[in-house]
């Protein structure tokens, strides 16, 4: 009685002998987005006695997309497959094949504002507090690309919306675990924010709700979704997504309840 996965055609438009896939429409989506939100966040009340302009939200777009491509890449090198890139380092330039990391691509973005704030004389936080209502809708483009594509499929399951993807090799009905994801830390997250945001706070609380409501939520999700075939469950039974999350949520805990002057 499981629900069979769509298998969407990967390719979306085909223009002569250019391909556009689905999965670059919702990062284009995903960037178009932050834009246009960024227009509306210039103008909260909470906003705009800070100076911001619309060229600091464009050029804060561009050093997020370099951010995120370099530090997801990275980040998957690193966290998932490091012995197979120290003895296949050429392999580090296959991006065509896929492996990013959120958690990765996340510290590049951090670094990314870091460098932002110190070229513009703003502190890490105000740059970062800034951009966090930004970013949750944004992700949850990126899941609806994920699900295009039937990746990151989820666990065997029984619930009546259990799907079958067929790139996971079986016939099993799994949790579409990318939907719940684009529902956690897409859009709930990004409502969440976006409500938060709206009215004055303490320097580092809006990041600090980012980085618990992100975490959460991922950790939640991670619960249905299928782990990394390469890695299975780590300690405690729990993922490398779950423990990545967690010093996000204890981060973001400190941040919103700590004493700010």
């Amino acid at each position: 009685m499981a629900i069979n996965h769509p298998q969407f055609d990967p390719i979306a438009i085909s223009l002569g002998p250019l391909d556009i896939h689905w999965y670059g429409l919702m990062y284009l989506m995903a960037f178009g987005q932050f834009l246009l939100l960024g227009h509306l966040r210039l103008k909260q009340v909470s906003i705009q006695q800070e100076g911001w302009s619309f060229k600091d939200i464009e050029d804060l777009l561009f050093a997020g997309v370099v951010g995120v491509i370099l530090g997801g890449r990275l980040g998957y090198i690193v966290f998932y497959m490091p012995g197979h890139y120290l003895a296949n380092p050429l392999d580090v330039l296959r991006v065509w094949e896929g492996g990013m990391s959120f958690h990765g691509g996340f510290i590049g973005v951090l670094v990314a504002m870091l460098w932002f704030g110190k070229k513009n004389k703003r502190t890490f936080f105000e740059v970062t507090d800034l951009i966090a209502p930004l970013v949750p809708f944004g992700l949850a483009f990126g899941r609806f690309g994920n699900f295009i594509n039937g990746e990151l499929w989820g666990r065997p399951t029984d619930l009546p919306w259990a799907m079958i993807f067929p790139q996971a090799g079986d016939l099993l009905a799994r949790h579409p675990s990318q939907l719940y994801q684009l529902m956690g830390e897409g859009v709930c997250l990004g409502i969440i924010l976006w409500w938060y945001a709206s009215k004055k706070r303490s320097l580092g609380q809006i990041s600090g709700i980012f980085l618990l409501g992100y975490g959460l939520f991922r950790f939640l999700a991670e619960f249905a979704r299928e782990p990394d075939s390469f890695l299975g469950l780590l300690s405690l039974g729990l993922s490398m997504g779950q423990w990545l999350s967690l010093p996000m949520i204890f981060l973001g805990t400190y941040l919103i309840f700590r004493r700010t002057k």
